[in-house]
């Protein structure tokens, strides 16, 4: 083992990044790195660095710092700075951070094992940086980092809109749009491996495949034939989508959506604001209008839909009337999760260079008072599912007592919204239960195993117990 070269991932950010990670990952482990759970005892550690916000900047450059200090105490050699933050500040960082030994660019990120190879042999150069980003490819190496059963399917990179308090086209450039058939060959791939649950991400699901239409049209790549070809294709038990624009959700997309078994009833829609003069200097593209046609016509034709949002609070100029306006909203619609970010000034962006900036304590006060509304809405909403039998799938001990189990019903993301802890009965991780939903908090639920739906190894119904148990 100590001949072994050991390398330890550290990933910030998006779910996104972490495919990336994912990538070095496999390069690495083909390459003949072991992967250390345990930074201590990495002789290369991999921080791949998040930069679309303040907060998020400042993690980062946290987390390298404190890695740093492991090349005086542990067996760190190579400490590698990838991800979004080296790439837009590629030169202060270099100059800035000499503590880091490479700077490794998000078009450049799949070469690692090449890159760390060259060092080794005596290879000064620390930086590489290349195109802005790296379009994964069907023979891209992977390691899927999460839990057996599920795993994120990256479609696309880049984005093609431009709002206004968005880094994401700086750092990451244009749209580029996997083909379908690479993305279900990978996906295939996954459910071999025993995935169930599929999660599939882009900067924007409703613009995929746009790019690969303009330039050929012959082109038959759309949001709606990927979700149709995964559906039909895949093996997925469930196919889940995040980042999905309002002016994307057609009549054919959410019917596709309402017939398919195995395409969850879950909208991630962020909206980031309502107030039509928001919107318009947001450079949304929508009006409000626009976006409550968009969110009938889910609920008309999926009333069972879980809709998840989204919004900006303390935008350039956002008034105190139109602050309100949003809150009205949120109570109005009664969405079944919010998500909330105070606006932060990003450099290069539209918004940044705006002179009418909210002052950060007003953004904290409407933070505070949209996220008060949205937990009156999730309380009622889940008292509601008190006696309800719903398909849960499961992600083994909670974190708090081995007494329990947790998981998630198709209405919960994972890391994003909230759990199912589970208290009677037993399961396997990845088994996909029936469970009785018998008491609820502010974002969880609790229940107990009524039934298997379905699972990989048990046929026959889960033996009722006084606790919950993984087999």
């Amino acid at each position: 083992m100590s001949n072994k070269k050991r390398v330890h991932f550290v990933s910030l950010g998006c779910p996104k990044n972490l495919v990336d990670t994912e990538m070095m990952l496999g390069a690495l482990r083909s390459d003949g790195y072991t992967v250390s759970e345990d930074a201590e005892s990495a002789d290369t550690i991999v921080v791949n660095t998040c930069g679309f916000i303040e907060e998020a900047k400042r993690e980062s450059l946290e987390k390298i710092m404190e890695l740093s200090a492991l090349k005086k105490t542990g067996a760190l050699k190579n400490l590698v700075v990838a991800g979004c933050l080296t790439q837009r500040y590629k030169d202060q960082l270099v100059e800035g951070l000499p503590e880091a030994d490479l700077f490794v660019g998000s078009g450049e990120f799949q070469n690692i094992h090449t890159i760390l190879r060259n060092r080794a042999a005596g290879n000064a150069e620390k930086r590489f940086f290349h195109l802005p980003t790296y379009l994964q490819e069907e023979s891209t190496p992977r390691v899927n980092s999460q839990p057996g059963h599920r795993a994120y399917l990256k479609i696309s990179e880049g984005c093609k809109k431009r709002c206004a308090f968005c880094a994401i086209p700086l750092i990451r450039g244009n749209l580029q749009s996997r083909k379908i058939s690479g993305v279900l060959s990978e996906a295939k791939l996954l459910i071999a491996g025993g995935v169930k649950e599929l999660l599939v991400i882009s900067h924007d699901f409703t613009d995929y495949g746009w790019d690969l239409r303009r330039q050929d049209q012959a082109a038959t790549e759309s949001p709606y034939e990927l979700l149709k070809t995964l559906s039909d294709e895949s093996g997925a038990k469930w196919i889940r989508v995040l980042y999905l624009y309002p002016d994307g959700i057609t009549p054919e997309l959410v019917e596709l959506v309402r017939t398919r078994e195995n395409l969850v009833k879950y909208f991630d829609m962020p909206l980031q604001h309502i107030n039509n003069e928001m919107l318009k200097r947001m450079n949304r593209r929508m009006t409000r209008e626009e976006i409550e046609v968009a969110l009938d016509r889910i609920r008309t034709a999926i009333p069972e839909a879980v809709i998840r949002t989204q919004f900006i609070v303390g935008f350039p100029g956002e008034t105190e009337e139109q602050f309100e306006e949003l809150v009205q909203f949120v109570k109005e619609q009664k969405f079944d999760r919010v998500g909330c970010f105070k606006y932060s000034p990003e450099e290069g962006t539209k918004a940044g260079a705006m002179t009418d900036q909210v002052d950060e304590d007003i953004k904290e006060v409407r933070y505070q008072k949209l996220m008060a509304v949205q937990r009156k809405i999730s309380q009622k909403k889940h008292a509601a599912m008190i006696g309800r039998i719903v398909p849960v799938i499961v992600e083994g001990f909670s974190d708090e007592t081995e007494l329990l189990l947790k998981g998630r019903t198709s209405q919960q993301a994972p890391d994003i919204d909230g759990q199912v802890y589970i208290n009677d009965g037993v399961a396997e991780v990845g088994d996909i239960v029936n469970v009785e939903i018998t008491a609820s908090h502010d974002y969880d639920i609790v229940g107990r195993i009524v039934e298997v739906q379905s699972s990989h190894l048990a046929t026959e119904p889960l033996t009722q117990t006084g606790d919950a148990r993984l087999n």
